[in-house]
C-alpha cells in the first residue's frame, strides 16, 4: 500500500488495518453465502423428493442433527461423500416411514430418533446433491489443504510420498492431515448449521436452535 503524502505513520497503520479487515469480512460473508447455499441446495433437492416444503424442512432438520451429532464419524473424505449419502438416504426413508404409519399414535418428541436399524444406500441423485455440497466445503478451505486433502484422502497418494514431497517429516504430515480434516468436519457443522430460511448463525428459530445445540455439544466433547 503506497503511503499519502503527509501521512503519519499510525494512519497508515489504521488505513491498512481497515483495509484487511473489509478483505476479512468479504472472506467470511462469502463462506457464508457458501454455507448457505449448501443448505438451500440440499433443501429444494428434499422438496422434490417429499412433495411440500415443510416436510422438506423435517427431513432437512433431521439429517442435519444426525450429520452434527455423528460428525466425529467422519475420518476422511474418501469416505465422507457415502457417509453423508446414507445419512441423507435414511433421514428421506424414515419421513416416508413415519407417513406411512399416520394416524396412528405418535412416535415421541425425540424427532431425529433412527427409525431403521441400518442407514439406507442413496440413489444417484442423492449422492450427486451430496457430492455437490462436498465440493463446495472443500472449495472453502485454504489451497494447502485443499491440496493435502486431495492428495492423500482423494488420489490415496501415501504419507510418505506427500511427505517427502513437502519436505516435512510423517509426523508432521499427521498433524497437518488431522488438522485438515477438522477443518472439512467444522465446515460441516457450521453448514448443518446454518438455517437455510434464515441465514448464517444468526436465526433464533427452533429448528436452529436445535442445531445450535447440538454443534456446542459436538464441539466441546469430540475431536477427530
Amino acid at each position: 500500500m503506497v503511503r499519502k503524502m503527509d501521512e503519519t505513520l499510525p494512519d497508515l497503520l489504521a488505513r491498512q488495518s481497515h483495509g484487511k479487515d473489509r478483505r476479512a469480512d468479504a472472506g467470511r460473508k462469502a463462506v457464508e453465502a457458501a454455507l448457505l447455499e449448501g443448505q438451500q441446495r440440499i433443501l429444494r433437492f428434499l422438496i422434490g423428493r417429499v412433495g411440500n416444503s415443510d416436510d422438506a424442512k423435517d427431513v432437512l432438520q433431521d439429517f442435519s442433527m444426525r450429520a452434527i451429532t455423528r460428525a466425529d464419524d467422519l475420518r476422511d473424505v474418501a469416505s465422507v461423500r457415502g457417509w453423508l449419502g446414507r445419512l441423507l438416504a435414511t433421514a428421506i426413508a424414515d419421513h416416508h416411514r413415519r407417513a406411512a404409519r399416520r394416524p396412528k399414535p405418535d412416535l415421541g418428541s425425540d424427532t431425529w430418533t433412527d427409525l431403521s436399524e441400518t442407514l439406507a444406500q442413496p440413489d444417484a441423485e442423492t449422492d450427486a446433491v451430496v457430492c455437490d455440497c462436498l465440493h463446495d466445503l472443500i472449495g472453502l478451505l485454504d489451497p494447502g489443504t485443499r491440496d493435502l486433502l486431495r492428495r492423500i484422502d482423494l488420489l490415496g497418494q501415501s504419507r510418505d510420498e506427500v511427505a517427502r514431497s513437502l519436505n516435512i517429516s510423517e509426523g508432521t504430515l499427521a498433524v497437518r492431515l488431522h488438522r485438515a480434516r477438522r477443518k472439512l468436519r467444522d465446515l460441516l457443522i457450521q453448514m448443518c448449521v446454518t438455517c437455510p430460511e434464515h441465514g448464517f448463525l444468526d436465526c433464533a428459530c427452533d429448528r436452529a436452535r436445535a442445531r445450535q445445540q447440538a454443534a456446542k455439544a459436538v464441539n466441546s466433547g469430540g475431536s477427530l
